[in-house]
């Protein structure tokens, strides 16, 4: 609690004008006691800046151990017949209200009861000159009860300072979590109006193009037909003809299944089954070739409600992605590494499951972080854009999340990590 200590210079003022009044007051001519004084008051102004610098606990323990020496030597060197009567016996204050600042309750009580105690020392020699009378000994219990009571008093104040500034430190955390979630929300419905206008754009030029495609695939097919082996030249044409036609066809269908809303055939499933089923589709396409794939799969995963082909594609997009990103690294002797994780997660408001696909490819640029779920954004020489798009598009009907992590922790390379999670199944 030491370093959230702030005080104002005035205060600071006020400490050395009092201990000046005590300086000022008998016995004036003890150099001792003006010694005392004088270090009394150095060391509270310098006792936050020593705390700081301290290790862990010791600075409070230290300031306290500090001020109750310079208290008892104050006690001896300012009294008349006996040291327990001595007039400067509230300077014990000092060190009960520095621990009830410093410490919590029992420590306040222990704090208090060691500065109690070293008053009471004064006691053994004054009774060898001295009878203990009532009236000395209740004068006595009186002035250490004083000790407790403001040392008690002080602690009380400190506690509820220290739980109202917890309670607004917990306060201030969660309005920041909740503006930023405002505007993630916020980011998240402006692109929805985006993506939602541009698939009614694309919906009616893919439909406008698939008409004139057909015909003119058609056209090919009866040409090539025709031609038959007579003409080289023709037949090689109208193959070039045939296969941009399908290129052309496939890449209009892609437009449909980004623009058309998304029909779901939700059932529980297990996401390990289906990730395995997008690994071995990646693998039956060659692409993992030089690829070593590791897998972490939590046993403890709950199940969720997914259409498992549309899931599949979300996943095996995913992967295939990976494993081209890392296609420089083939020629590389370890080659690329690709590490695959299932695991569970709880947040305040629901239970989840969640799939990582991190791999050791060159990663994503910062500038197309945000923008990498966007349509038509990609960072594929050939690429389109739409893959990922699609990607996004499936996951958040399913009321998952598919988001892009910093770099890849887990295999200890630069990298790009996907997370993709879904709400867990709800048993009632």
């Amino acid at each position: 609690m030491a370093d959230d200590r702030s005080t104002a210079p005035w205060l600071d003022l006020l400490w050395l004008l009092f201990l000046a009044g005590l300086a000022i007051l008998p016995p004036i001519n003890e150099p001792h006691k003006q010694v005392i004084l004088l270090l009394l008051g150095v060391f509270q102004l310098l006792e936050r800046a020593f705390i700081q610098h301290s290790v862990q606990r010791w600075g409070p323990i230290m300031a306290v151990i500090a001020k109750l020496v310079l208290a008892t030597e104050l006690i001896n060197h300012t009294h008349d017949v006996a040291p327990i009567i001595s007039s400067y016996w509230p300077v014990f204050f000092v060190p009960v209200t520095t621990a009830a600042i410093y410490f919590g309750p029992v420590g306040t009580l222990l704090w208090t009861t060691l500065t109690s105690a070293a008053y009471c020392s004064y006691l053994i020699p004054a009774l060898k000159q001295f009878k203990l009378e009532w009236s000395g000994a209740s004068e006595l219990m009186m002035r250490v009860l004083f000790l407790y009571l403001v040392a008690m008093t002080v602690n009380r104040f400190v506690m509820d300072a220290r739980f109202q500034v917890r309670r607004y430190q917990g306060l201030s955390e969660t309005l920041a979590e909740a503006n930023r979630n405002l505007q993630l929300a916020q980011a998240e419905a402006r692109r929805a109006e985006r993506l939602a206008a541009l698939g009614q754009l694309s919906a009616g030029l893919a439909h406008e193009i698939r008409n004139p495609l057909a015909v003119i695939k058609g056209s090919a097919e009866i040409l090539k037909q025709k031609l038959g082996s007579a003409d080289a030249l023709a037949q090689e044409l109208s193959d070039y003809i045939y296969t941009e036609v399908n290129r052309v066809s496939a890449l209009v269908s892609r437009f449909l299944d980004f623009a058309r809303p998304t029909q779901l055939d939700l059932r529980a499933a297990v996401l390990s089954d289906v990730v395995e089923k997008s690994l071995k589709a990646v693998s039956d396409q060659g692409a993992d070739a030089h690829v070593h794939i590791s897998r972490d799969y939590a046993p403890n995963t709950p199940r969720v409600e997914l259409d498992e082909d549309l899931s599949e594609q979300v996943f095996t997009n995913l992967i295939l992605n990976a494993c081209e990103a890392m296609g420089p690294l083939v020629n590389d002797d370890q080659g690329g590494e690709l590490r695959i994780r299932i695991f569970a997660e709880r947040t305040e408001t629901e239970d989840l499951a969640v799939v990582e696909i991190v791999d050791s490819g060159p990663g994503v640029a910062a500038a197309m972080r945000e923008q990498i779920f966007n349509p038509f954004v990609s960072t594929k020489k050939t690429g389109v854009g739409l893959g990922l798009a699609i990607v996004s598009k499936i996951v958040d009907a399913h009321g998952g999340r598919v988001t892009l992590g910093e770099s890849s922790p887990a295999v200890g390379k630069q990298g790009a990590c996907f997370r993709v999670s879904f709400p867990a199944v709800k048993y009632e």
